[in-house]
């Protein structure tokens, strides 16, 4: 990996990075001929994840159950009279997250009172094709309990829409304190990233890859400890998978390649979130997603100067282009990671 001494500059937009996955005919196509097709999804703001030779036989025989939500909720208590709402905390793409108050006639003696309401309309996810990810996402945070992670209390739907009660988190996202201050020192970064290692090491323990890291999927609690949501990406895998989601500035070289990728990828990630935590901006960025790409594999990397030195071998060993090499990937697996001298 190529490195670079840079002076102290914050090129990177304010503005809140969309998850995508990109398309590519085969592993070995020209990511650069696919730019105006990615350009017209970008600007949509659609998640699309792509059909890879290796899964497109999965999602054939899936393909009947992408037109609806599972419903698992036929025997589910709670319901949406149960809540007020006292305001909107943010919108996406198909749906919008509400803060809401347990109403007084629901509530038991020392129960939680204010959650975070994620409201799916159901036409928008079939529409955009986010039936697997709305599934997967309330698979994977129903079966995990971490204090770093958001839990998930209960699922419910109606003819409209999906509901997920989700913890609530006041603190807002990691992405908006990160703009206001700049860039973290060595030791808040140190705090945070610790937090987000131990997220991952229980996630891996379930075989559960996470695949979309980056400071707005990253909330923090009254505590000021950090909270990872937003699942749609994840995903059990034992070995590999081959489908290409994720952010493109947090993209692993593997992803990117179609060469099948696994836990690893979310060392990269945190390779990623820690320069970008400790710099203000991501190592890889440009005005389009397929210049990123072409900069990651690439592997140049600008180092501020003021950069210590621990900080800059840490990221590295996160960035490693060779998964086999890469933190967290190796023998020891996580181990390595939290018994690292930086930490």
């Amino acid at each position: 990996m190529t490195t670079t001494e840079a002076t102290w500059q914050t090129p990177f937009s304010d503005e809140r990075r969309q998850s995508v996955a990109s398309f590519y005919p085969s592993p070995t196509s020209n990511p650069m001929s696919e730019k105006d097709g990615y350009e017209s999804r970008r600007a949509s703001g659609i998640s699309v994840v792509a059909d890879t030779g290796r899964e497109r036989e999965q999602r054939e025989r899936a393909k009947e159950k992408e037109s609806q939500v599972e419903d698992e909720d036929a025997g589910q208590t709670v319901k949406l009279t149960d809540f007020d709402v006292v305001s909107t905390l943010g919108t996406g793409t198909f749906g919008r997250v509400l803060l809401v108050r347990l109403r007084p006639a629901a509530n038991q003696p020392g129960a939680v009172q204010h959650f975070a309401m994620k409201v799916l309309k159901k036409n928008e996810v079939v529409r955009l094709k986010q039936v697997e990810h709305v599934n997967s996402e309330r698979n994977i945070l129903s079966r995990i309990r971490h204090p770093f992670i958001v839990d998930l209390y209960a699922t419910f739907q109606d003819h409209l829409n999906v509901y997920m009660l989700l913890s609530y988190v006041p603190g807002g996202e990691l992405f908006s304190h990160l703009r206001r201050a700049g860039r973290f020192s060595p030791d808040v970064t140190r705090f945070y990233l610790s937090t987000i290692v131990l997220a991952l090491r229980h996630l891996h323990a379930y075989d559960i890859i996470y695949r979309d890291l980056k400071p707005e999927n990253l909330l923090l609690d009254h505590r000021g400890y950090l909270r990872i949501t937003d699942f749609g990406f994840a995903k059990i895998v034992q070995d590999r998978t081959w489908t290409l989601c994720g952010t493109p500035e947090y993209l692993a070289p593997e992803i990117i390649q179609s060469a099948g990728h696994s836990k690893a990828v979310d060392w990269w990630a945190c390779g990623i979130l820690c320069y970008e935590m400790l710099v203000g901006y991501p190592p890889f960025f440009d005005d389009n997603p397929f210049g990123i790409y072409d900069k990651i594999l690439k592997g140049k990397i600008y180092w501020p100067k003021e950069l210590d030195r621990g900080s800059k071998e840490l990221i590295q060993e996160f960035l490693q282009p060779d998964r086999s090499r890469r933190l967290g990937n190796l023998g020891g697996g996580v181990e390595d990671v939290l018994l690292h001298p930086w930490f």
